[in-house]
């Protein structure tokens, strides 16, 4: 393991004096070889944009070498947006180090550059914070969509009303109920809790839960943002090699840690099956859409491994004689 790119505790954060001139947002935009979905994430921050003492927004490019990101950010941002390149590439979990440590603003929105939100997201940010100042962060509600804008997986409301949400830290621990884009964080709490760290895929789920069980957070019921699946993304690689499934299995060992030690042994089984679940589902997309039958049949049987159940057990035999048989369905 690169213990450079994968660092394996959280990485400081500079603290930043809290002044009467500090910018109020720091939208901060980490981008790696996803420049054909850059203008549209950008165009969805511009389009609400405050004022640039108010509001820093900034592309903060990991050494992308699918176009010029940089007249990319300044023919759609036209001085309105901050571009800085790094030397070398560093991988996701230092570039978002770098995203959170540039940000000058008392909150920090880290936006993907294949995401987006919708008009009205920062507004009902705002209101969010204003009314409940003592979380440390707030979202919004969110679904998935593909490559072409369109939903692939609808919202989940968490909760009817926007407010403060109860037992929090128990709800996260389950499974992740975020996706990067719909949250918002005081820059103080990733001072006091640092950046993200230990691996690549769940690498934000271990950062919920970790601010979990030191803030409280609040929700908006509003679809203000959208997280894109596509096959180059982080997601899709590590589904591909089995990489998730052991990522997953390291973040619940690591939050176990955050959580009262009388309810860790049930919140940890919970865990497990809900994400072995989840990833028992992943091998017939591996098998029809991608015809990958080994990595199909790798994903079921580390979902089985993690937790055995009904749903585990039914999807390794499906996959198991799909493959026996040569099930080409749409090939």
């Amino acid at each position: 393991m690169d213990l450079e790119r994968t660092p394996q505790v959280p990485p400081a954060i500079a603290r930043l004096p809290d002044s009467d001139g500090r910018v109020i947002w720091s939208v901060m935009i980490p981008v790696y070889n996803c420049i054909v979905y850059l203008q549209e994430a950008l165009e969805s921050v511009l389009q609400q944009a405050l004022p640039a003492d108010v509001m820093q927004i900034m592309v903060i490019d990991d050494c992308s070498t699918d176009g010029d990101v940089a007249e990319l950010v300044s023919a759609v941002g036209k001085g309105r947006v901050g571009y800085f390149r790094k030397d070398k590439n560093s991988g996701s979990l230092r570039n978002f180090e770098s995203c959170i440590n540039l940000a000058k603003g008392k909150y920090v929105h880290i936006l993907h550059g294949d995401d987006k939100v919708s008009h009205g997201f920062y507004a009902e940010m705002q209101r969010l914070f204003s009314a409940y100042p003592e979380v440390g962060a707030c979202y919004s509600n969110f679904n998935h969509i593909d490559s072409n804008g369109r939903e692939v997986l609808p919202a989940e409301q968490l909760q009817e009303n926007s407010g403060v949400i109860a037992n929090w830290l128990e709800k996260i621990a389950c499974r992740n109920l975020i996706q990067p884009p719909a949250i918002i964080v005081k820059r103080e709490v990733y001072e006091q809790l640092g950046s993200f760290f230990a691996v690549h895929y769940g690498e934000d789920w271990e950062m919920w839960v970790r601010i979990a069980a030191h803030y409280s957070c609040a929700y908006s019921p509003k679809l203000l943002a959208h997280y894109r699946v596509h096959t180059t993304n982080i997601s899709t690689h590590s589904i591909r090699s089995g990489q998730n499934v052991k990522d997953i299995q390291k973040v619940i060992d690591i939050i176990n840690d955050y959580l009262p030690p009388e309810k860790r042994r049930l919140l940890r089984n919970t865990a497990k099956k809900n994400f072995s679940r989840y990833f028992a589902t992943l091998p017939d997309k591996l098998y029809h859409e991608h015809r990958r039958r080994r990595a199909a049949l790798m994903q079921a049987y580390l979902a089985l491994k993690m937790h055995v159940n009904i749903w585990t057990a039914k999807y390794m035999v499906k996959i198991i004689v799909k493959c026996v048989i040569g099930y080409r369905r749409g090939w």
